[in-house]
């Protein structure tokens, strides 16, 4: 009696579901690398590079315990390339008569592996990823009991849950929920953050970068330098570097964004959270360590701590509640082709180009990057939402679908019609140029909204309020922008709508 494990890419943790009744004896894992999984996005270049790497990596580390491996290659020749026909090869090649796999974390995958023990032919046990801290269903019953599916709310009954930063009267630490208002400084002149830990590169992710080079190189993004964690050891060591070194000013300037400093405070885990090389909970605990040690203020533990046990386990669950349908709304009918400089990094906006140049370099840019700069972009250009929401996919290390899709469908292009946002996160270039020191570096004038230099956020701006007033009426929040809106005179509006035109025009041709 022989059990095939699968493991997937994205579940690089001993403690995962499928290996934990592993028997040395009987017991035979599998995991692969494989072309459809590689490119059904165009993946960053850093991004192959650091799974397959990370997943060889593993595979070792569960050699090393005498337990038997079936790892294949991307280039090994009988590659079949497709993660369902791998499995059937394995089956037959070991004699296997029993497949335990992990549920994984997009919906395509489950969807498929559902009807693989009809296809296969033997019992597959599809084990729960129990890594998370709220299963599927307890998500389920915490959303069933309410009218709006509010982050906020969600991440304080996981508070008082895990009795994470809690008194013992049950208070949260500080006698408020949230700090956001003492973390949204702008950054002052010189900003800038400390040197990270980088790694050796071993044989094994020499090899890797090697194979990435050749295989892909027509993918977007720049390979070298790689400058990765691999190992589960690493990984810990980058989290320990940004505990002890780094979360104290991360609070302050968790929103401010600077020219040059790709970085800042960001703790950079988000990559090693995703496949499984840390857990959240030890990551969490750690950090609220920090607190009650003294080594970092309240308001940068809260900020961090949010980022795990709320927002990283509110959006899985947003996922998998409306999953497949939500990935085709598209509340604000928002079409546009995606443009090119979201690709090439070629514009004479200055935070544009810094997103994306910022992107292709690194596989990453921080979270504020993300909504306000390039996701603010696409919702003020009305660009498409598949389009937008495949690119998010691709570029960024930490991306897989159930973390991408909300944060990018729901919270940067309110394409769901405000399930998770109260209001678009709709912007000018002046909270660039408050939150950023862009705005001084650019070909545009951010104090200008209808000119030739005029800063496009600002016209862009004004033209989705115009464009959106009749499907936003009822959004109270957005009552005092609609009426700020309909009190303008007609000849500033239609000197604002003709250069957003001008501007849109300019971006399909590439020129802007």
């Amino acid at each position: 009696m022989t059990t095939l494990h699968l493991v997937l890419g994205d579940q690089l943790s001993r403690s995962l579901s499928s290996l934990r009744d592993i028997d040395p004896k009987t017991s035979v894992i599998l995991i692969a690398e494989v072309m459809g999984e590689a490119t059904y996005v165009r993946h960053h270049k850093k991004k192959i590079a650091f799974l397959f790497s990370a997943m060889r990596h593993f595979a070792e580390a569960l050699k090393a315990e005498g337990l038997e491996v079936r790892y294949i290659k991307l280039d090994d020749p009988d590659n079949t390339q497709s993660l369902a026909s791998e499995v059937k090869r394995a089956l037959a090649e070991s004699g296997a008569d029993r497949l335990v796999v992990t549920e994984p974390g997009e919906y395509r995958l489950l969807h498929e592996m559902q009807s693989w023990t009809d296809e296969f032919g033997i019992p597959v046990d599809l084990r729960e990823d129990d890594r998370f801290l709220i299963t599927r269903a307890g998500f389920g019953r915490w959303a069933d009991k309410r009218r709006e599916l509010r982050m906020e709310y969600f991440y304080r009954d996981m508070r008082r849950h895990f009795g994470v930063l809690m008194q013992k009267d049950g208070t949260p630490e500080g006698g408020q929920w949230n700090f956001d208002k003492e973390n949204r400084k702008s950054p002052p002149k010189g900003l800038s953050g400390p040197k990270r830990l980088s790694w050796k590169k071993d044989e094994i992710t020499r090899e890797v970068l090697d194979l990435v080079e050749h295989r892909f190189p027509d993918h977007f993004g720049r390979l070298e330098p790689f400058h990765f964690a691999v190992t589960a050891e690493q990984a810990d060591a980058e989290l320990e570097q940004f505990l002890t070194e780094i979360l104290p000013s991360f609070g302050d300037w968790q929103d401010a964004m600077v020219l040059g400093e790709p970085y800042l405070f960001h703790s950079m885990i988000a990559a090693y959270l995703n496949a499984g090389l840390l857990t959240p909970m030890d990551v969490i605990r750690r950090a609220e360590r920090c607190y009650f040690d003294g080594t970092a203020p309240l308001n940068a533990v809260e900020g961090f701590i949010r980022q795990i046990l709320g927002w990283r386990e509110y959006v899985r669950g947003i996922y998998w509640r409306f999953m497949p349908d939500y990935a085709e709304r598209n509340a604000l009918a928002a079409e546009r082709p995606l443009p090119a400089l979201y690709w090439t990094g070629r514009t004479n906006m200055a935070c544009m180009s810094a997103a994306v140049n910022d992107t292709i370099e690194h596989a990453y840019s921080h979270h504020i990057q993300r909504l306000m700069l390039t996701g603010n972009f696409a919702l003020l250009a009305g660009l498409s939402v598949s389009e937008v929401c495949e690119w998010y996919l691709a570029v960024y290390a930490d991306a897989y679908e159930w973390v991408e899709l909300p944060n990018t469908l729901g919270m940067a292009l309110f394409a769901d019609g405000g399930l998770m946002a109260s209001k678009p996160y709709a912007a000018s270039g002046k909270y660039i140029d408050r939150m950023s020191n862009f705005c001084g570096a650019c070909h545009y004038d951010v104090k200008d909204g209808e000119g030739e230099r005029a800063c496009p956020f600002n016209s862009l701006y004004w033209r989705f309020i115009a464009v959106n007033e009749e499907r936003l009426r009822g959004n109270h929040r957005m009552a005092n922008i609609l009426a700020g809106w309909r009190r303008m005179g007609d000849a500033k509006k239609a000197a604002l709508l003709s250069r957003a035109e001008h501007c849109l025009n300019l971006l399909a041709e590439d020129k802007l």
